[in-house]
């Protein structure tokens, strides 16, 4: 059987579980291997029934007696059943599971994984896994259980796909594809890194004799993981800086003085050491490939306005591309303030535009969303991107720039979200990092408080006195926009409803509008001028307002329940006040008790860095929490962990070492052409 046959090549698999698995991202048998568990429950302690405990997870081995099928009053079917091990008796019983008074005769032969109560001299299991055997005269076969009597591995699942059906086929499927799985690593590799092979890894991480085995299995899986990233990672920058060469812009620096000089306000220290390594990158014939992480209000916009003005001084033209049109529009405002005291025009292409409107939108400087890069027109005489909110910005985008012009642009990408360093060095290994870590002087800390559920009514009075009548404005940010139906959510307060509470009983004196994703462009920007022009009092919405808005005096930030986004993603909504010179504050609304939600959230108050709450996050949520659905740039790891700096350095120190003399490493190279995870023949 091959590695990339369709799973409908095995057994008991038809069109219904093509269906399943492919809801999961199973298609083919190697993609099957690769559905890692994502827990184990220890069934290993084997016992008999007279010597366990009340409460112990345990596993029974013995025949089935008797079995019955039982409707109670109210309703509900259970089947009870009673085993022997020849010494004990043991009383089961399944819920909702019919099917087992035929499936398990009197006479069957069965072992039993669950946890045991003893009651007087009667001991129970509810509802424990089963698994058939073979038996005569209590002595029980030796035959390798799968569910039952071992470390089982607990799969993703979805309806109508357990894990006990996804256990049952990689165990058939595991012996017979095994040979094919080759190891791709050099030996000396292996060693010195100290990894097991990968046949070896795949077969422990589904079926390991104990924990340990399943943390060696976990490594080796997680280091190829990341190894594939770096060496995929470092060959784009290989070939970033070999592919094209780029227009050498020459600067001059007493005209840089100059311009800066004219700004109505100094630089920070790391703007200033930001813009000599761009400058530096830009005066090279390969092209700038950089990567400006900074804080929201850091002044990232400025560094990439000075990049432009040298471009401008070369006799080219820039591009500016953002996520949203509200951060374009945005992004257009700044950097006509900047720019066009020096003769520099700026333009804003939108959507929505006519055709007349669009050709008197170019400029020296052209600013709109990544629909910029299927403007070919655009990157006529282009020698400069900006891109921002880089992990919403693909490689095949990015790949897609190299493609413009005779010759490469240099690009600077920038990004407001903070990314702890493990991250950035697996995600953003093949860009230059330029790292933007103090606010502009003049800027006043953001007071932030945790609220709890006794002190809302205190924080509506509070917020009513401070808006009502002055030119202070709040931000009330919910993190759904329509109530849900499901159960976990329903406590979730969204937008659109809390909009008409707070409009209709709470705040019914004051200005309220409505924003979220869902709102047309034209009639976003409508709502967004009212509130910057004061016309609005409270914006309640959605976390829209992550990026792109600046409102000078927006002074308070509302955020309801606040544990369920990321301190990322909440620091980013913090900086979405404190623009002007006011005090401003930050309300982290929580119903949670729990100690340790309540502790990360605090963390807030007195950590004002993105780069240290990150660091946070990662520890206490995990990776896939913080870089979510919302933030697709981030490969989803199956089994590494976006924390664990040693294996990423090793596996980086490998792709280092291995690239330079990929020839003499065949298997590897294909990585480099291949999406599969297996290494191909």
């Amino acid at each position: 059987m091959d590695l990339n046959a369709s799973v409908s090549e095995i057994p008991f698999v038809g069109s219904y579980y093509l269906f399943k698995l492919k809801k999961v991202g199973v298609e083919t048998i190697q993609d099957l291997l690769y559905h890692i568990p994502s827990r184990y429950e220890n069934f290993s302690l084997q016992t008999n029934i007279l010597s366990t405990q009340s409460g112990e997870k345990v596993t029974i081995k013995g025949q089935i007696t008797s079995i019955n099928l039982i409707f109670t009053k109210n309703g509900k079917r259970l089947v009870k059943a009673v085993i022997s091990d020849g010494e004990g008796i043991l009383d089961i019983t399944w819920f909702n599971q019919t099917y087992l008074a035929k499936a398990l005769p009197p006479g069957t032969w069965v072992s039993l994984s669950g946890k045991l109560e003893v009651t007087g001299s009667r001991r129970t299991m509810v509802s424990p896994v089963y698994e058939k055997i073979s038996g005569v005269g209590f002595q029980v076969s030796d035959r390798d259980t799968i569910h039952t009597g071992r470390l089982v591995p607990v799969y993703p699942e979805t309806s109508g796909l357990s894990s006990k059906w996804l256990r049952s086929r990689i165990a058939n499927i595991l012996p017979k594809v095994e040979s094919q799985i080759e190891e791709y690593l050099p030996q000396n590799l292996l060693t010195g890194s100290l990894l097991v092979t990968l046949p070896e890894a795949i077969k422990m991480i589904h079926f390991p004799d104990n924990l340990k085995e399943a943390e060696i299995a976990k490594r080796r899986l997680a280091f190829d993981e990341f190894f594939k990233l770096q060496l995929k990672t470092l060959h784009r920058k290989q070939t970033w800086k070999t592919k094209k060469v780029a227009h050498i812009l020459d600067v001059d620096q007493d005209k840089v003085l100059d311009f800066i000089n004219s700004l109505p306000f100094s630089l920070t220290s790391s703007q200033v050491k930001a813009v000599k390594e761009i400058l530096n990158d830009l005066g090279k014939p390969q092209a700038m490939n950089r990567l400006l992480e900074g804080d929201v209000g850091s002044g990232k916009t400025v560094v990439a306005a000075i990049a432009c003005f040298i471009a401008h001084q070369n006799g080219f033209h820039s591009a500016i591309m953002a996520p949203t049109q509200i951060l374009a529009s945005q992004h257009y405002k700044t950097l006509q303030n900047i720019l066009s005291p020096h003769g520099i025009k700026v333009g804003l292409i939108a959507s929505g535009q006519n055709k007349k409107q669009k050709e008197s939108q170019t400029g020296d400087v052209v600013v709109g969303t990544h629909a910029l890069l299927h403007r070919a027109q655009v990157f006529k005489n282009v020698a400069l991107v900006v891109i921002d909110e880089q992990h919403r910005f693909g490689v095949a985008q990015r790949a897609l720039l190299s493609q413009r012009g005779t010759k490469a642009p240099h690009v600077l990408t920038m990004t407001a979200t903070p990314i702890p360093r493990t991250v950035a060095l697996t995600m953003y290994g093949d860009l230059d990092l330029s790292l933007l870590d103090e606010l502009p002087r003049g800027r006043v800390k953001i007071k932030t408080w945790v609220v709890p559920p006794q002190k809302r009514d205190g924080a509506y009075k509070w917020i009513r006195e401070r808006v009502k009548n002055t030119d202070e404005q709040a931000f009330i940010v919910c993190p759904i926009i329509e109530v849900s139906e499901k159960e976990t959510m329903k406590s979730v307060k969204a937008a659109s409803q809390e909009y008409e509470t707070l409009k209709n009983k709470i705040f019914p004196d004051l200005k309220l509008a409505l924003l979220h994703g869902r709102i047309k462009s034209q009639e976003k920007d409508k709502i967004m001028e009212e509130f910057k022009s004061g016309k609005t009092d409270i914006l309640v919405a959605t976390p829209v307002v992550e990026v792109g808005i600046d409102i000078p005096n927006a002074t308070i930030m509302m955020i309801e329940a606040s544990e369920r986004f990321g301190l990322a993603q909440l620091h980013q909504l913090r900086g979405r006040v404190g623009r002007g010179n006011k005090q401003s504050y930050c309300l982290l609304m929580t119903d949670s008790r729990i100690p340790r939600v309540l502790s990360r959230l605090k963390a807030l108050e007195r950590n004002f860095s993105g780069a240290k709450l990150a660091e946070i996050d990662l520890e206490t949520r995990g990776p896939g929490e913080i870089y979510g659905t919302n933030q697709s740039g981030f490969p989803e790891l199956k089994v590494g962990d976006y924390s664990d700096l040693n294996l990423i350095k090793a596996a980086r120190e490998a792709a280092e070492k291995i690239l330079p003399q990929i020839n003499k490493y065949p298997k590897i190279k294909k990585l480099l052409e291949t999406k599969s995870e297996i290494a191909p023949n």
